[in-house]
């Protein structure tokens, strides 16, 4: 499963933050590969990997002076999959960590997370007789960033792409996806120190501790931090424990720009824009042969009413297949 994007809309404008981890995250790969002949210089390799990964040995019995390499290996990958995959996690759910948290509270609370994996990693490495291997990745903090995703954004959709046999996109709940991520980590993680058949090349426990401090920074923010930010942003108004929000009453019939319609091959999609709708669950869609009109309904904090037209075509009616809802525009899938 390969995660392509979320649905959970910025407030703040554009991550440049999440931008900037990902760029030096690139350059410096770039500069591994270039000083290691792309990881064919072995002397290269273990040279770099040694001088600014995370030895667990060294971090112990040299701290604190070791621990700057905790924030050094972090920018560093063992090659082409390892930061492909990294970055798409970064990219895809970083933003709304950052956009909820601040920039410098998101940058402080990524080293954290990848402190806190480098710990949890180097302490059973240490204990496994593993402790001179190096350690290198993002992963950590990244995985921080899952679990603090999961519980600040239980609702969540991230769209998925699945490869079994053909290639297709599924939108999956993130207290889905994420917690089956974090079940294969874990289990990944102990088949490795409990039983001779793990993958040691992996370190899936500095996965499952940048989770578990992920997460538990996510309860603390969303229960304590954000509120008291919140009430100190009020003008030093005292704090109230958040309500429930409750839809607003719908009143008016809202209708934006006309929708437009794409004929294929054997489907039409008919795309229009509506505001301040919750999710696809909020939108219906039905044809009505009359006219060939395709009439759209979406409830929201505004109601909206519209019709599209669709060209002439076979005598059977269109199908409404699916209906997808992203950053105010939704997507109405019709079979010919």
């Amino acid at each position: 499963m390969f995660p392509i994007h979320d649905d959970t809309e910025r407030i703040h404008g554009r991550p440049w933050l999440n931008y900037t981890l990902i760029a030096v995250n690139v350059a410096v790969f770039i500069w591994e590969v270039i000083a290691t002949s792309f990881f064919t210089d072995e002397r290269a390799v273990a040279e770099i990997f040694l001088t600014y990964g995370t030895v667990p040995d060294r971090l112990f019995s040299d701290f604190p002076a070791s621990g700057f390499n905790i924030i050094t290996s972090m920018f560093m990958h063992g090659g082409i999959a390892h930061i492909i995959g990294n970055m798409v996690f970064l990219w895809v759910f970083g933003d709304n960590i950052e956009d909820k948290f601040g920039r410098v509270k998101y940058i402080l609370i990524y080293f954290g997370w990848g402190a806190a994996a480098a710990l949890l990693h180097s302490a059973f490495a240490v204990s496994s007789g593993e402790g001179a291997v190096p350690a290198v990745g993002a992963s950590g903090a990244i995985s921080g960033i899952l679990g603090a995703y999961m519980v600040m954004f239980p609702r969540a959709k991230v769209y998925t792409i699945i490869l079994a046999f053909f290639i297709y996109t599924v939108r999956i709940p993130v207290l889905v996806y994420i917690p089956f991520w974090f079940a294969l980590q874990l289990i990944f993680g102990l088949i490795g120190q409990l039983t001779p058949f793990g993958d040691s090349s992996v370190a899936y426990l500095a996965h499952v501790g940048g989770f578990i401090a992920g997460a538990v920074t996510g309860v603390v923010g969303r229960t304590v931090l954000l509120p008291k930010i919140a009430a100190l942003a009020g003008k030093g108004t005292a704090y109230r424990p958040p309500v429930k929000k409750v839809r607003p009453k719908i009143e008016d019939v809202v209708s934006e720009s006309p929708p437009e319609v794409i004929e294929g091959p054997d489907y039409y999609e008919v795309i229009a824009e509506m505001r301040g709708v919750a999710d696809a669950a909020d939108i219906s869609a039905s044809y009505e042969p009359e006219g060939r009109r395709v009439r759209i309904i979406a409830r929201g904090s505004r109601r909206y009413e519209m019709t599209a037209r669709l060209p002439d075509g076979p005598a059977r009616p269109p199908v409404v297949q699916y209906i997808q809802y992203l950053n105010g525009i939704a997507r109405i899938r019709l079979s010919k």
